[in-house]
């Protein structure tokens, strides 16, 4: 029986195509309008989705620029 491995670096991944400029602002856009819904989520609705008021307060105060960079990719 023959037994085949192969290695591949970082550049064998499969690369995501990048964002156009209005896509990109799309992206920010939508990050604001979910953290200001976050924010207005009562404590039930909170603890529902396992976060506490303080850290639905500190996503929400994040500014819209700060989105995850691997979303913008």
């Amino acid at each position: 029986m023959t037994h085949a491995t192969a290695s591949c670096s970082a550049s064998c991944s499969p690369r995501k195509p990048h964002l156009s400029l209005l896509s990109r602002l799309r992206l920010l856009w939508t990050v604001r309008r979910q953290r200001n819904q976050l924010a207005a989520l009562d404590e039930r609705a909170l603890r529902d989705i396992g976060v506490t008021r303080a850290e639905a307060d500190a996503e929400a105060r994040r500014g819209f620029w700060s989105a995850p960079s691997h979303w913008l990719r």
